[in-house]
């Protein structure tokens, strides 16, 4: 899998941290790790990632909503990660979830989901 750069949003901050440290023990760049919706959608449009592993629920805002206000500057690779994947299920049933906690081998298969996807302009979902 090739490099990419990677936006993490996910408000505990010890998650956040073990995140970007498995991201870049793979190979990946962590462009930022952000907490807050408004922080994201500020650090996407900075940074541009390449992907986004977006916790669904944040404290200050919500993650799929972040997802929301930048997706509508243009598609980017994401994936969304939860406790409870049922709420996601429900609310973007197309959606790659990853049900924490998780390993370093089903994180790998998701992000090679997203891009798979991301490479298939009629598989490609603004979910």
């Amino acid at each position: 899998m090739q490099a990419l750069r990677v936006l993490v949003v996910e408000d505990d901050p010890m998650i956040g941290m073990l995140l970007a440290e498995m991201l870049e023990a793979m190979g990946h760049d962590v462009c930022a790790i952000e907490t807050t919706e408004a922080a994201a959608v500020t650090a996407a449009a900075q940074y541009r990632p390449d992907l986004m592993i977006v916790d669904a629920r944040i404290d200050d805002g919500s993650g799929v909503s972040a997802v929301d206000k930048i997706l509508r500057t243009g598609f980017v690779p994401h994936l969304f990660i939860s406790g409870n994947i049922s709420n996601i299920r429900a609310l973007r049933p197309d959606a790659v979830v990853l049900e924490k906690p998780f390993r370093e081998p089903e994180l790998t298969r998701a992000i090679q989901r997203v891009i798979d996807i991301a490479a298939t302009p009629s598989l490609m979902q603004t979910t």
